[in-house]
């Protein structure tokens, strides 16, 4: 039978509830119980009247007895029907009408709670109210991911795990939340529409504002506008929420998602890499409940004091590269010896990123990579004990980079100078080189006080998941059909 044909019959029925007076979609429904509170609390509830409310995922029929499978967000209950061979009330279907019921639409039942002979709690109710008639079956299976990510709706209801891993999501974000409220941040929604964007190596989308006839780019990063908070006397900040950066999707990466970036005055890299491991720890356990994990085929126990590694000595130790008198031909023959696609025109910095990729990809962590070079960290304040290094640390954790900080730059002589760099290899063809912000090296000038950055998205989310990212956010952008 032909999906046109299933919703032919659907089509029947409804116009047949509506000859009978039923509306098939009212505005409002009684219920005054979850079926989460009917199954986990029955001693209570045994011999009460309840109404619940959800949606049909299973019907049976023997003579005159009807069993429906309800569904709403918390759980399923039995609704247990029998016909009495009196007409409906008003706008009720009896155990004879639930013909013209179908899988997939939403009921509400009223009755009272008890156990079946068979021994399943049930509401036994004579009659239930139509909430809203499904012109569409849901399938039994729902395996293709391309239809999958298309009808995620049908996705949720077909396969529950998709929801369940969506509310696991939520937690991780309000666990990010609870511990940098505890910790004394205060969280400042900034712009996402930019004059000048900035914050990250990245290719920014582009649009237009009708009213001021004018382009924007969507933000890339949330960092300077943090950073201009700082310059205005705030001391402790963050921002969740999305940010938008025109490259790839793989399983890594999505061009659109969530991250978080926080900043504190009067703290450096070393107070960063101390609170935000606690912070890892903390929204680890308030998401998942452990701190083992099994993704990529890495074991992983952050339940430690994490190490720190210099970036330097993990590029010479593994590929004999010195990052601070690279031989370019010698980091191309690298990449191409490991299969690794890129621009071979690019930047040195940006090849010699390609390599530590090729390290980190093999990483079980939990460590801290740290000193960083300068050509790498644009925005990041050099070292005091070695001037060719920043104060930038990252976590690395089955494969990933978990996060990015750094003492941060105030120096506005040396931020303008790394900007004009920057520029300049933008301006000679490097898209994801950073811009010039005029406006920010202005701020610094009137004085930003020291502080620690630190910035993740929520690919953390996805990695301890175990997911890639289109699996773990609610509707994937897909290319249209």
């Amino acid at each position: 039978m032909l999906l046109e044909d299933y919703r032919n019959e659907r089509l029947k029925k409804l116009e047949a509830l509506r000859e009978r007076g039923i509306d098939p979609y009212p505005s409002e429904s009684k219920r005054n119980t979850k079926i989460h509170d009917v199954i986990n609390h029955f001693d209570e509830k045994q011999g009460q009247e309840v109404t619940v409310a959800g949606r049909i995922v299973a019907i049976r029929s023997f003579g005159k007895l009807v069993f429906l499978k309800l569904r709403d967000y918390t759980g399923e209950v039995q609704i247990f029907m029998k016909a009495t061979g009196e007409e409906a009330p008003e706008s009720f279907l009896g155990a004879k009408e639930t013909k013209l019921l179908d899988i997939g639409d939403f009921v509400e039942a009223t009755g009272h709670v008890d156990k079946s002979q068979t021994g399943e709690i049930s509401v036994f109710a004579n009659y239930v109210r139509l909430l809203t008639k499904s012109l569409r079956p849901l399938p039994e299976k729902f395996t293709n991911k391309e239809e999958r990510y298309r009808r995620r709706y049908v996705d949720m209801n077909v396969n529950p795990e998709v929801r369940e891993r969506l509310v696991r999501r939520s937690k991780f974000w309000q666990a990010t939340r609870d511990f940098m409220n505890a910790h004394g941040f205060i969280e400042i929604n900034i712009p996402v529409l930019e004059h000048t964007t900035g914050g990250a190596d990245a290719t920014p989308f582009v649009t237009h504002m009708n009213a001021l006839d004018e382009d924007y780019y969507l933000r890339i990063s949330h960092e300077l506008p943090l950073k201009r908070l700082l310059g205005g006397g705030f001391e402790k900040v963050y921002d969740i929420g999305p940010r938008f950066r025109n490259e790839g999707v793989d399983d890594e990466h999505l061009p659109e998602h969530i991250a978080f970036e926080s900043y504190a005055a009067y703290e450096n890299y070393e107070d960063g890499m101390k609170l935000y491991e606690e912070m890892i720890k903390y929204v680890a356990r308030e998401t998942w409940g452990t701190l083992q994990f099994h993704v990529g085929g890495f074991d992983i126990d952050l339940d430690c004091e994490w190490p720190r590694l210099k970036y330097a000595d993990l590029l010479r130790d593994r590929y004999d590269v010195d990052v601070f008198n690279p031989d370019r031909e010698q980091i191309i023959r690298i990449l191409k010896e490991n299969g690794v696609e890129t621009n071979f025109d690019a930047t040195t910095p940006h090849l010699i990123d390609h390599v530590w990729k090729l390290i980190r990809k093999t990483s079980a962590g939990p460590y801290w990579v740290i000193e960083e070079p300068l050509s790498l960290s644009p925005l990041a304040k050099k070292s005091a004990s070695n001037p060719l290094v920043t104060e930038r640390f990252h976590p690395v954790i089955a494969g990933t980079e978990m996060g990015n900080g750094f003492s941060e730059l105030n120096d506005p002589l040396d931020q303008l100078a790394r900007f004009e760099e920057q520029q300049a290899a933008r301006d000679a063809g490097d898209d994801e080189a950073q811009m010039l912000d005029m406006d920010f090296v202005e701020m610094l000038e009137y004085g930003m006080p020291p502080a620690c950055g630190w910035g993740n998205s929520e690919r953390n989310f996805w990695l301890l998941e175990g997911v890639p990212g289109r699996e773990a956010v609610p509707f994937p952008l897909m290319k249209q059909l």
